[in-house]
């Protein structure tokens, strides 16, 4: 395919085309007055999207060592090894290896954890995930096909969480092993 301005072998005897030129009669003689040029409306459902998120993610082929603290929701896909200290919910996709110790309000593993988790509400373990240490939750999920290796605690109210957060879990087992 050739340019408008190019000349193709059949065609070597002919001028190239231009472009036809504006007579008067088609162009107003008012020119329309100069101002900024107006943005395109955004939708309303997608405005606020990051300002009600409030999610932070870790992609495939990150790695972070550290600690997380916050009260906002995160996502790992990739590698991470410290602390996650959060107040959201904490997802751990397939293929992300966290060793770490986890404190979140929920938490969705389906990757790799090593290290100890603790949730306010729940702890889904998807079929994909695969965790060794420590698990204390309100509620567990747990699905055919998951790995886990550790203590397992859950169905406690908050009050008998902070029982044995605090240390009376152990008092109670030595009065039962003692007595």
């Amino acid at each position: 395919m050739a340019l408008w301005n190019q000349t193709t072998p059949d065609q070597s005897s002919e001028k190239p085309i231009a472009a036809p030129i504006a007579t008067p009669q088609a162009t107003s003689t008012v020119a329309p007055p100069l101002s900024a040029p107006t943005p395109a409306p955004v939708p309303a459902a997608k405005e606020n999207v990051f300002k009600d998120r409030r999610e932070s993610i870790f992609g495939v082929g990150v790695t972070i060592e550290g600690k997380i603290e916050g009260d906002a929701d995160v996502r790992i896909a990739g590698r991470f090894k410290g602390d996650v200290q959060i107040k959201g919910d904490l997802n751990v996709e397939k293929g992300a290896h966290l060793t770490a110790k986890i404190a979140a309000a929920n938490v969705t593993l389906a990757g790799e954890v090593n290290g100890n988790v603790v949730a306010s509400g729940q702890v889904k373990l998807l079929e994909s995930a695969h965790m060794t240490g420590d698990l204390k939750a309100s509620t567990l999920t747990v699905a055919a096909g998951s790995r886990m290796r550790g203590h397992v605690e859950f169905g406690w109210s908050g009050a008998e969480v902070a029982k044995f957060v605090n240390g009376g879990a152990r008092e109670n087992e030595k009065k039962r092993t003692d007595g």
